[in-house]
């Protein structure tokens, strides 16, 4: 599989693939998509009304076309650079903390491995990321300080095709509002004298396809 370099967080496939594995479960070289990203999010301060704020990204998003029945296959997301907002609501942003991304793998198949490597700018804190069969959810400590053009890190997802023939297998993002997000986090702002902590959720619009896998 043809492996992603266009941004600085690219994850590097862990340890090195027998012959045998690489013709039963990795298809043919193919090239990687660029998938635009808008995010609508709503900042909940401590006092006063919610605020709105658009963040706007892509991903570069790599996967094989098709893939045998029972067999495993690859997924890489690497993420573009974007930059935190320097103001919300008229304020400062001192930085951004805990971003926690999910994203989702449709019904056809399971989750084996999630892992991240590489990041931007994005703060002392250890990324980390948990999965089940069909969710994948990275989480970044930051603290990525505001105006900050930062990249978080490449996730590489390794699958295992579980579902009938001519079913399609997609990965997006999980969560279609601000009561169910697909990106949390918490932004610290200056409020006077003060710095307050403005909790954050966001949801896409639209939800973006990253990666369809049909099997065969």
């Amino acid at each position: 599989m043809r492996r992603l370099v266009r941004t600085a967080g690219l994850l590097c496939a862990a340890g090195g693939l027998v012959l045998a594995s690489l013709l039963t479960s990795i298809p043919a070289a193919h090239a990687a998509t660029t998938v635009p990203v808008t995010l609508d999010c709503q900042g909940r301060p401590p006092v006063g009304s919610p605020q709105q704020l658009p963040l706007s990204t892509s991903i570069q998003a790599d996967g094989p076309a098709t893939v045998e029945a029972g067999a495993d296959f690859d997924l890489t997301l690497a993420p573009d650079s974007m930059t935190a907002p320097s103001t919300a609501g008229g304020f400062t942003v001192n930085n951004l903390r805990t971003l926690v991304l999910r994203v989702a793998v449709s019904p056809g198949a399971s989750v084996q491995s999630a892992t991240l490597s590489g990041g931007v700018n994005i703060g002392s804190g250890t990324p980390t990321v948990a999965h089940t069969t069909d969710l994948v959810t990275a989480t970044v400590p930051g603290p990525i300080g505001g105006g900050t053009t930062f990249q978080l890190p490449t996730l590489h997802l390794r699958l295992t095709a579980t579902g009938a023939a001519g079913t399609a297998i997609v990965t997006t993002l999980a969560g279609t509002s601000y009561a169910d997000p697909s990106l949390t986090f918490t932004a610290n702002v200056r409020l006077g004298p003060l710095s307050v902590n403005v909790p954050t959720s966001c949801y896409p619009t639209p939800s973006p396809i990253f990666t369809s896998t049909t099997i065969a």
